[in-house]
């Protein structure tokens, strides 16, 4: 099996690719900041719940075993659709608070993403005996 049919490996390392495209539209959204009319934009994060269902999956082989905690799948955490961002005279929506805010913001959690996958790929060496 290759590392790259991993799952988690493989769900890190797609997360760290939006990370990086995300950082890339947080940029451009700085540069434009003051460009008339320019609507900041921002990427969806990914969504993982199908691919950890299948990872997660546990078979229940007897009726006492303990089920899985069922159902949602979905986030306990809402997506902000306030609408408080404001629009300049110009019409431009972006403000430089917030972009710098969503870049340190992106910029820790990629790090997070690549120290995890470094453990982990750690983790199988070690398992190999190639640590």
């Amino acid at each position: 099996m290759p590392i790259t049919d991993i799952p988690i490996l493989s769900m890190l390392r797609e997360r760290m690719e939006w990370h990086q495209e995300r950082q890339r539209v947080l940029a451009e959204n700085v540069a434009n900041a003051d460009t008339p009319n320019y609507r900041a934009k921002d990427l969806a994060p990914p969504d993982f719940s199908h691919a950890m269902q299948l990872a997660l999956a546990l078979d229940r082989t007897d009726p006492a075993h303990i089920t899985t905690q069922g159902g949602g799948g979905g986030s306990a955490f809402a997506a902000d659709s306030s609408g408080r961002y404001a629009i300049r005279p110009r019409g431009n929506s972006v403000t430089h608070e917030d972009e710098m805010m969503k870049v340190a913001s992106n910029q820790m959690d990629y790090e997070a993403v690549t120290s995890l996958y470094t453990r982990s790929l750690a983790l199988i060496k070690l398992a190999i005996g190639r640590a």
